[in-house]
């Protein structure tokens, strides 16, 4: 079990051809020994031998259509090429043809038909009739769309006409066709409300924020394959990979893949930060184990090193980067001895990253949700963008900022509203999450009405805190594929169709790139694509409202959008930098294509900030004519002083000061709340609360919850909650495996698989205890996506899990980006 040095490839991705034999599932065979089943064997990956398939010239399995279409699950945006046959999904395989992905898709795509498939899908719109909020014994009848959705407009209009819109609040996920966010913004508009909300705080949002205010886009800075405009590979030619809390080979695959693929001929280093020892720490040269929530620290130290040993590239400092002077000053306390007392790791192990960093060209960072999901995830990711900076490494080939999910430009544009819209006043704090406070609470005010498309019941912060809040909530409207957990806190359900049943732009890959995808099925019973419900709500809100002429609503929203090719042209039209992605070129394509891309003729960019005459063109395109960053000094901002004065009205300061979460082992200095609120000068449509940060720490708690914990993806196999609903899912991984280190397990009294209860101030879950050396002693990880409601894995025996979020505290969370703190809170465990 200690032996990763040998990982395969094919542990993490498949090739060519899944049959739609795979598709299904033997129950009997699965829950034999569910827990022992859903541990694969990290050596080899696959099972020996090669894999027989002799459908290619059988009249059965040939299919009479194949469809291209692109998987939902995660941001390596495979094309999927989809075998019909008699009407049915016979196939899946992937797309030769694309250099990136080479044919290559993993586990997950064969779970595609599965979710068209299954029998517990949502078919039609469903009304609560009896039964509390939250129970099992809630009681929906079958309605009308158009009795569903006349229901909601009554409700959210009955609020806009007593002075309440403000109440009303919808929570987007990262599972929406794109453009459908446009939608929901206009609608808000239209009625006055200002919480449109997206899934960012509880997402990346911090990453994209950090590079827009260091080098002014928030995107993932560089580009998977061979650059159109140069003809140079880009981020295959990097000599060296600085992965911190980023575990691709499970989150990322195929991208991933690319990238072992091209290090195989650059021979670059791959050193792998994370708490545990991952599959992607297995194929690192180097794996580097922090304690949780001190990345920030390590980042300070190296950066003070690079600094202190003039390892920075002085050319590229002098001549773009502002504020190096005042960082020179700022980190010279931040040497790599303090940051060893604070992360646990050995000074020398990070004079010898800042080196290695530094001095190979070019370097490329990735971070994921394992920066994000830390309290002072916006000044870690400076910090990381300020390593880059000073290293000379943006704007390069091979190097970058590559933040995953800050892929897209923000909301895609639409034609100008032509009616006057009421104005809006401000919004809740930033991050969903705080939904919860204001419905209990009513601070800042209160909310009464909530429309989401994910399932805050898994995916929020302080899980049994929601769940109080959504009982309470007056009007709470689910849309989705199933009866998850949020389902049973609804007033109407509405229905969605699943990424096989819809043609157009779905899922997007980290580098900007998107596809254009074809509908494989026809949708299941009454299901509707997001951006038709949206347009449907739009007319009913023209139906059923007494204060305006329905055409204030309809002209907003014709019904030509609901065709999807409509309603990108118009994205098109009217989205800066975007006039080079038409369906037609994209359908065209094997491969993604990215933006910026303000032409047919342009090849879309790759490597933002390039010095090179396809950037520029680009760059004019948004807005900024001759700039290279597109900050408004138009250089790299590390440090300004009208940046130090904006980030001064929340507590922070252009130039980082060093705090971690209170719930990190060693009492160090950490952040308090002021009362009140102010206007958060990173979402300035939103409020927050002021922060004095440094506020000495204390290990009092870790009294009674001696151990740190830790969420994330529980495997390759999975992907949010959505793949717990497919019989595939839950027979790989349907067990909560919490990863603890041997010796931590002896000393409390647990052995190998035993069922095991964690626990910290705010709950408690059980799960199944794996032993797994590869993770510090003082650490547990405990996977989340788990559910109560996820009723698949009862065919194999898998208990119905509570959420694992139930454990984090959502009272800290970072006051700019709204990201909630997931990936550090005190915790014991038990033997259950």
């Amino acid at each position: 079990m200690d032996d990763f040095t040998g990982l395969s490839r094919r542990g993490f991705v498949q090739g060519a051809v899944i049959s739609g034999a795979s598709l299904f599932v033997n129950p009997a065979v699965a829950a034999a020994d569910p827990a022992v089943a859903a541990i694969p064997d990290a050596r080899n990956g696959s099972p020996a031998g090669g894999e027989l398939s002799f459908t290619t010239d059988s009249a059965a399995l040939h299919p009479d259509t194949v469809v291209s279409t692109a998987c939902q699950f995660c941001n390596s945006n495979c094309r999927l090429k989809v075998g019909i046959r008699a009407g049915r999904v016979i196939s899946v395989s992937g797309d030769p043809d694309d250099p990136v992905q080479a044919g290559n898709f993993c586990v997950k795509a064969s779970m595609m038909p599965e979710l068209a498939y299954s029998p517990l899908r949502l078919t039609t719109p469903l009304r609560r009739v009896s039964g509390t909020k939250g129970s099992k014994d809630s009681k929906f009848e079958p309605i009308s769309w158009d009795a569903a959705l006349d229901l909601i407009a009554d409700r959210l209009l009955q609020l806009r006409d007593s002075g309440q819109v403000k109440s009303i609040a919808n929570r987007t996920t990262g599972r929406l066709p794109r453009g459908t966010g446009s939608l929901v913004a206009r609608l808000f508009a239209l009625l006055g409300s200002p919480n449109n909300t997206d899934v960012g705080p509880v997402c990346n949002d911090a990453g994209g924020n950090a590079l827009a205010a260091t080098f002014g886009l928030g995107n993932f800075t560089n580009g998977y394959g061979v650059d159109a405009a140069t003809g140079r590979e880009d981020l295959g030619a990097a000599k060296y990979f600085l992965f911190l809390g980023t575990n691709q080979a499970e989150t990322h695959p195929v991208t991933f893949d690319y990238l072992l693929r091209s290090r195989k001929k650059t021979h670059a280093k791959l050193v792998v930060v994370d708490p545990r020892r991952t599959p992607t720490g297995a194929a690192a040269d180097t794996w580097v184990a922090p304690k949780p929530h001190t990345d920030f620290a390590l980042a300070l130290g190296m950066l003070q090193h690079i600094i202190a040993r003039d390892l920075h590239d002085k050319a590229f400092v002098q001549r773009w980067v502002l504020g190096f002077a005042e960082l020179r000053d700022h980190v010279k306390n931040y040497t790599p001895d303090w940051a060893a007392g604070v992360t646990g790791v050995p000074a020398a192990t990070i004079r010898q990253l800042a080196e290695d960093y530094a001095t190979a060209k070019p370097a490329a960072i990735f971070c994921n949700a394992g920066i994000s999901h830390q309290l002072g995830a916006f000044d870690t990711y400076r910090v990381l963008t300020f390593l880059a900076a000073v290293t000379g490494n943006i704007g390069v080939p091979g190097g970058g900022c590559n933040f995953m999910h800050n892929t897209w430009p923000g909301d895609l544009r639409l034609p100008e509203l032509t009616v006057s819209t009421p104005p809006l006043e401000q919004a809740l704090p930033v991050g969903p999450d705080y939904f919860a406070e204001a419905i209990l609470t009513g601070r800042p005010y209160p909310l009464k009405a909530v429309i989401t498309e994910g399932n805050p019941l898994i995916s929020s912060a302080n899980t049994n805190k929601v769940r109080e809040a959504f009982k309470k909530l007056d009007f709470y409207v689910y849309t989705g594929l199933f009866m998850e957990e949020a389902a049973y806190y609804a007033d109407v359900i509405l229905p969605v169709t699943s990424g096989l049943e819809l043609d157009g732009v779905y899922m997007r890959r980290d580098d900007r790139a998107i596809r254009w995808q074809h509908a494989a099925v026809p949708r299941v019973g009454q299901s509707k694509p997001d951006w038709e419900i949206w347009i449907d709500l739009a007319h009913a809100f023209g139906r059923r409202d007494r204060k305006k002429p329905a055409s204030y609503w309809t002209d907003a929203f014709p019904q030509s959008w609901k065709d999807y090719s409509t309603l990108w042209a118009e994205f098109v039209k009217h989205t800066p930098a975007m006039g080079g992605m038409t369906q037609q070129r994209m359908d065209a394509r094997a491969e993604p294509l990215r933006w910026p891309c303000p032409s047919t003729s342009h090849p879309g960019v790759s490597t933002l900030y390039l010095d090179h005459p396809s950037w520029y063109e680009a760059a004019a395109a948004l807005g900024a004519p001759g700039k290279r960053f597109l900050t408004p000094s138009g250089n790299v901002e590390i440090f300004t002083p009208e940046l130090d004065r904006k980030l001064a009205a929340a507590g922070h300061r252009a130039l980082p000061v060093f705090y971690t979460h209170p719930e990190v082992t060693g009492a160090n200095p950490t952040i308090a709340y002021e009362p009140g609120f102010v206007t958060n000068p990173v979402n300035p449509q939103a409020v927050t609360h002021k922060v004095r940060l440094g506020v000495p720490g204390s290990d009092a708690m870790h009294r009674d919850f001696p151990l740190m914990g830790m969420t994330g993806r529980p495997s390759v196999v999975h992907f949010a909650s959505v793949t717990h609903w497919t019989p595939t899912g839950e027979q790989l991984n349907g067990i909560r495996l919490v990863q603890v280190h041997p010796d931590t397990a002896r000393r409390f009294g647990i052995g190998d698989r035993d069922t095991v209860v964690v626990e910290s101030p705010r709950g408690k879950v059980t799960g199944t205890a794996l032993f797994w050396p590869a993770i510090r002693p003082d650490t547990i990880f405990v996977p989340n996506t788990f559910g109560p409601a996820q009723q698949v894995g009862d065919q194999f025996g898998d208990p119905r899990y509570e959420a694992a979020n139930g454990l984090v505290d959502d009272a800290f969370y970072d006051n700019l980006s709204g990201q909630q703190a997931y990936k550090c809170f005190a915790c014991r465990i038990s033997k259950a």
